[in-house]
């Protein structure tokens, strides 16, 4: 980055190359009021309250752009009163509450730091309000007509909901629908709260006014989000013990000052009447609170005596993508340690475990390939089997942003929905019908010589078995398998093919399918054959990761043929080091997998289930079933937040800490370790997930070591080579670092594979595997294909989410589906619909539009009472069991 000289009242400061003067009057350290300026946003200088004097003449710091040895002036005299004069005429439209005392407001401290009182606010008033919305509250009295809200929807979050209307001193800022702020296209982000200056926008409730200032007595403390894997940095303010609000960090990594309706606003589980903060053990077929001495020496026998009737395999664990690395740490290690199995799983089984096959296979390692920095540089982006405005909605805005800019997009997505609307190319395959659609690219880059030959050449393998295969995959085939127009699957390879930098970035629409991990090497052979990946010339190949850390709990070992730093449970080197470590061998034979525990357990095999976090009875495919399992095992021990549809069936439930109330790290979708820190205490008796592990191995007999969270990921750091150079005390001081990270005195690697990728040969493989149809087909008096995904309001089973101001702004579960088979089957939007599968069935609303393409339907699983998952099959990836929750059979009826 290059850098001037400029002069900010005598004094010099170097700044970048076309900063603003405002810029450079606050590196210098003065203060400057600036209405209508945040720096997330383009400069509009419409309040001149930032005037200032540079070379001699006086102009508005916010658009006026510094110059090699510019001279600004801030300080005299008639500055100050051309500032002062112009911040008092903004405020003598305004009601004295603008000015009130204590406020909050960039207003109200810029009036203080300059002597204008409240009685400089002469406004009557009477425009009214608007608290129609949970979180976004609007005094139509206060606005200032700034644009900054309308500017940080538009600019950052990409959903233009607001606008100015009115005309002179009458223009305030509306939602760009009409009618309630509820009703618009807001999706509460929070972003016009936070950039508006005045207190016109604000939170209701505790945190009204609190953006950049806080209240006296409030703590900020700096954590990582727990919701979806972005890893968004945010600051929580808390106040007498509780939290007052959520603010995303101007510095996040990932985030850079934005947040999205979960991470900003749904923080009200915490307080939740229905929060556990007692042990309950169930006596007599029913749950009773128990003390934590008697909680868990029932389960301490209940393992033992698991263990006596039928050796450690009898014995298996759920560890939890919203638990901390530390957490997931420390569960492996007990399982291995202490009960003898590597029957340890966590739900990257359900969702990623096809990526960490698939990118492993194709490159050598289970991560991403690029940082987000770096795809978010790109000129065409491939979009696959995601939607990231809804489900990652800080990258879905990023991604937009980019595409608003100029870059090319390219969306494959069978649903009219989020980047599909603004998509060049939108590509609709059929569910299930991924693969061939990735050899149909594949196909015309190799047919229009859009590859890179030399990168071919010196850096990978397969190419001749891939080209004999793609030979069958002509354009007008692929249009017969998957619906996509042989025109469309050209021009979207052409596009893909011609960019100069492109980047694949791919969800869960690729990976949860029968032959998911095939159609993660098959997207991954676009990138090989452009040259993409490993190189300057490309951003590779991205999974968007669903949970705050279901990355982390991978890497963690916390997975039953893996170790942590992803050693195998049977290569005698791997094993040897961490003996080293532990002073005792982990199990030489790889353990049970989600769906093998659940099955081991209704054939009797399995007697104790430890599920740490996660509702697998609301969750995981073919609900009846994991029911089944959960009854059929003589100990179910659940550690939970609530009464969960799995916690129900337990007989001991533990409560715990939320990612609000612990200590530890995350890894996000690109691979940064971040810290996790507990802005508020745990209610009532909640323990930490950490301190429940360690208490149950002390409880046992056995010492884990690892007294503290930071113990614990120093701990692996020794074990784990690609962790090796991680530490608490290395994140607190610099933030977030990417993995691999070999030393302390080594930065992490952002992007991968620039010399050579981490397969044996040290190059990249390409795959040749055929298409292969999905586990299940519609017909058989099952007509429509389901397909399950997430909702912009909610997170998974929604346990969190549910108990909030979110549930007001997504009340219902929905199905949606297509005008011709609504009135194909005589459904009306609204009215509550029975779906049926050959495996159980739900009730839902639907919701009728063109989103989805006709023959197919789609719901969210927020809404366990909905029992969507009691409609989805055990169909899974040949490779590694993810379920096929993207393809489901089904009909639909009016109960």
């Amino acid at each position: 980055m290059t850098t001037i000289a400029v002069e900010v009242d005598g004094t010099g400061v170097e700044v970048p190359e076309g900063t603003s003067l405002l810029t450079a009057v606050r590196a210098a350290g003065v203060e400057l009021p600036a209405l209508c300026s945040d720096d997330r946003l383009s400069p509009a200088g419409s309040c001149r309250t930032c005037l200032v004097r540079a070379d001699g003449r006086v102009a508005a710091a916010c658009v006026t752009p510094s110059s090699p040895g510019t001279r600004i002036d801030t300080a005299t005299e008639d500055l100050v009163q051309l500032r002062r004069d112009a911040v008092g005429v903004i405020v003598s439209a305004l009601p004295p509450r603008a000015l009130a005392e204590g406020s909050l407001s960039e207003l109200a401290h810029a009036c203080r730091s300059m002597g204008i009182g409240p009685e400089t606010a002469r406004g009557s008033g009477g425009r009214g309000g608007d608290d129609s919305h949970p979180y976004v509250h609007l005094d139509r009295d206060l606005c200032i007509a700034c644009g900054r809200c309308v500017r940080m929807c538009s600019e950052v979050q990409g959903t233009f909901a607001l606008t100015l209307v009115g005309r002179g001193a009458d223009t305030v800022v509306a939602p760009g629908t009409g009618g309630p702020w509820a009703e618009s296209d807001c999706v509460a982000c929070g972003g016009c709260v936070d950039t508006c200056p005045t207190g016109a926008i604000t939170q209701p409730g505790p945190a009204r006014g609190i953006t950049s200032a806080f209240p006296p007595g409030a703590a900020r403390t700096r954590t990582t989000c727990g919701y979806c894997g972005v890893g968004c940095t945010l600051d929580v303010v808390a106040q007498d013990g509780d939290v007052a609000t959520v603010l995303p960090a101007r510095d996040g990594p990932v985030n850079q000052g934005h947040a999205c309706v979960k991470g900003r606003f749904a923080h009200g589980f915490r307080t939740s009447p229905e929060r556990l903060t007692r042990p309950l053990l169930r006596r007599g077929g029913t749950l009773e609170p128990a003390g934590w001495d008697e909680a868990l020496g029932h389960v301490a026998r209940g393992l033992r005596a698991a263990v006596d009737a039928g050796g450690p395999d009898a014995v298996a664990a759920i560890s939890s993508a919203r638990a901390t690395n530390e957490d997931n740490y420390l569960v492996q290690k007990f399982m291995r340690v202490v009960i003898g199995t590597n029957n340890v799983d966590n739900c990257s089984r359900l969702c990623h475990s096809p990526s960490a096959a698939g990118l492993t296979a194709s490159f050598g390692l289970s991560g991403g390939t690029d940082t987000f920095d770096d795809v978010e540089q790109a000129d065409c982006l491939l979009v696959v089997g995601a939607n990231p405005v809804e489900a990652h909605p800080v990258v879905g805005a990023r991604l937009l942003r980019r595409v608003l800019h100029g870059a090319k997009l390219v969306v494959a997505d069978p649903r009219a929905v989020g980047l599909a609307l603004h998509a060049d190319v939108h590509l609709r395959p059929r569910p299930g019908t991924n693969v061939a659609l990735f050899h149909g690219l594949a196909h015309v880059l190799l047919a229009e010589d859009l590859i890179d030959a030399e990168f071919l050449r010196e850096r990978a393998t397969g190419l001749p078995e891939l080209t004999g295969l793609l030979a069958g995959y002509p354009p007008e085939r692929v249009a017969d398998i998957t619906g996509v127009p042989a025109s469309d699957l050209v021009a979207a390879a052409r596009l893909y093919g011609g960019a100069e930098r492109p980047a694949i970035v791919y969800g869960l629409g690729v990976t949860e399918h029968l032959h998911g991990t095939d159609g993660v090497r098959s997207l991954a052979n676009l990138a090989i054959l452009r040259g993409a990946v490993g190189t300057d010339r490309g951003l590779g190949v991205n999974p968007l990761r669903g949970q705050n850390n279901v990355q982390g709990a991978s890497d963690m070992g916390a997975l039953p043929d893996l170790l942590p730093g992803y050693g195998k449970v049977t290569d005698p080197a791997v094993r040897s080091r961490v003996e080293d470590v532990w002073g005792a061998p982990p199990p030489a034979r790889p353990g049970l997998r989600i769906p093998d525990m659940f099955a081991a357990a209704r054939a009797g095999d399995l007697r104790a289930l430890w599920v740490i976090g996660e509702d697998v009875r609301a969750t995981d495919p073919d609900a009846n079933r994991v029911a089944q399992a959960l009854d059929a095992c003589p100990l179910v021990v659940c550690n939970e937040l609530f009464l969960s549809e799995t916690a129900r069936h337990a007989d001991v439930v533990l409560p715990v800490a939320s990612w609000l109330e612990k200590d530890g790290t995350f890894v996000n979708f690109d691979r940064r370790f971040q810290r996790v820190r507990p802005a508020v205490p745990p209610p009532g008796e909640s323990r930490t997930d950490f301190d429940i592990v360690r208490a149950l191995a002390t409880m046992m007999g056995v010492d884990l070591g690892c007294a503290t969270p930071a113990g614990a990921l120093a701990e692996c750091a020794r074990l784990a080579p690609v962790f090796a150079g991680l530490s608490h005390d290395r994140l607190d001081r610099e933030g977030a670092v990417p993995w691999p990270c070999r030393a302390p005195d080594q930065p992490g690697e952002a992007k991968l594979y620039l010399e050579r990728f981490a397969t044996p040969d040290g190059r990249a493989h390409l795959a040749a595997a055929p298409y292969l149809p999905p586990g299940e087909q519609p017909g058989d008096g099952y007509p429509l294909v389901l397909v399950t995904g997430r909702r912009w309001a909610h997170y998974n089973s929604g346990s969190m989410t549910r108990r909030g101001g979110n549930l007001a702004l997504d009340p219902v579960d929905f199905l949606d589906l297509h005008p011709d088979d609504a009135a194909r089957y005589g459904l009306r939007g609204g009215e509550e619909v029975s779906v049926e599968s050959r495996h159980g069935r739900a009730r839902l609303i639907a919701r009728v539009s063109e989103q989805t393409a006709p023959g197919q339907v789609f719901c969210s699983f927020h809404f366990p009472a909905s029992g969507v998952n009691r409609l989805t099959s055990d169909h899974a990836d040949t490779v590694t069991s993810c379920p096929e929750y993207k393809v489901t059979a089904v009909r639909v009826a009016t109960p």
